[in-house]
């Protein structure tokens, strides 16, 4: 039993909350706004997860990036910048991220 009665009800708080999605928006700006990539695609891949159990708990996106600031860095440093760069997004509707991150010189 869920403890929830009928239409998503909770009987103590009430409706149920959806949990928020971070969105494709708000991952190209954070990315800008950290990163300045000279080209960046953020594609939303939600769909295909449907129904699997973390679909539930926030998307799942790819992101493509090409920045100056990833010269020199192996992929791990490149997806550690990513991945400071989306910090409170993560917390508040990423499931998942596939990170394709270059520098021009790549």
């Amino acid at each position: 039993m869920s403890g929830y009665g009928q239409n998503g009800q909770n009987p103590v708080s009430g409706p149920m909350e959806a949990t928020p999605r971070a969105g494709r928006a708000a991952i190209e700006a954070a990315l800008k706004a950290a990163l300045q990539p000279i080209e960046l695609e953020v594609i939303d891949d939600s769909h295909l997860h449907a129904g699997h159990a973390g679909a539930r708990e926030g998307g799942h996106y790819t992101v493509r990036i090409l920045s100056e600031r990833f010269e020199g860095m192996g992929r791990v440093a490149r997806h550690r910048l990513v991945y400071d760069a989306l910090q409170g997004l993560i917390r508040s509707g990423i499931h998942a991220l596939a990170i394709q991150a270059r520098s021009p010189h790549d």
